[in-house]
């Protein structure tokens, strides 16, 4: 940032959607500081990490829908615990509330940027898929980069917050794959037991 500017925030942020250990909430508060010091505007650091955002989101799309439906459908039939109806329900469901889902999800720790790749595995339109994602980032974007401008050199007191909102999404994330597997290895064990009779 200190060498490019609101640009360097920007890739930081491109980068971002590739790499999840570089998280966008010590990224994006230390674009508002350095907007504080002058080093960039506040509407520059918003412009830019946001195009960061959308551009980096635009490229795990490009994955999603360069994978296609038919090739995950492969992968799936092959995966213990999981049925290729598991695939046409998430898709089916994903049709329906896809939308809801780039937009908010745009706003959660790591579905930010795992969102994208279901939107181009089921070909959600680019034009729709941008708009939804600039729209989330933005937001998103605001309240960190805000955060750190108004807080100038205490920035880093955003951290222990934005890690803890991290972890509660993990935990809830670790306890559903966990009740999903328990519940699956129940129904074969239950469907095993009645081929046996």
């Amino acid at each position: 940032m200190d060498r490019l500017g609101g640009l360097g925030a920007g890739l930081a942020i491109a980068l971002e959607n590739f790499f999840p250990p570089l998280p966008s909430e010590v990224i994006l508060p230390l674009a508002g500081f350095a907007a504080g010091l002058g080093s960039f505007t506040l509407v520059s650091a918003l412009f830019w990490t946001t195009l960061g955002s959308l551009l980096g989101a635009i490229g795990l799309y490009g994955l999603g829908r360069a994978v296609g439906e038919e090739r995950i459908r492969r992968i799936v039939d092959r995966m213990p615990l999981v049925d290729v109806a598991d695939l046409d329900r998430t898709a089916a469901w994903f049709h329906r509330h896809g939308g809801k889902s780039v937009f908010l999800g745009r706003m959660i720790p790591l579905f930010r940027s795992l969102v994208s790749i279901p939107a181009g595995i089921t070909r959600m339109p680019l034009w729709r898929f941008a708009i939804l994602t600039a729209g989330g980032s933005l937001i998103w974007n605001t309240v960190f980069v805000l955060a750190g401008y108004h807080l100038g050199q205490n920035w880093t007191r955003i951290e222990p917050y934005a890690s803890g909102f991290q972890r509660i999404v993990i935990a809830v994330v670790v306890v559903a794959v966990g009740v999903l597997v328990v519940r699956r290895l129940l129904r074969r064990r239950a469907q095993s037991r009645d081929l046996e009779r």
